[in-house]
């Protein structure tokens, strides 16, 4: 899933602001319980304000991706 996700980043770069979160991290441990991490692949889309607007868990496909982006990038 990963060259697919580095690909969007590519794709929307300047609109949406990719970020990557070591799971196996301490230091990341309590950002992972707000944000309610339980399992491996996640991808939480958030607004500029940190607010969730939608958040995938496991494999997710590029179309679907791309469908809610739409929703909330011109």
């Amino acid at each position: 899933m990963a060259p697919m996700v580095h690909g969007l980043e590519a794709k929307y770069f300047g609109k949406i602001k990719f970020s990557y979160l070591d799971a196996d991290d301490p230091n990341t441990f309590g950002f992972q319980q707000t944000l309610g991490f339980y399992y491996q692949p996640e991808v939480y889309f958030l607004d500029p304000n940190g607010n969730l607007l939608m958040k995938w868990v496991g494999y997710t496909s590029e179309e679907t991706f791309e469908q809610t982006f739409a929703q909330y990038v011109p």
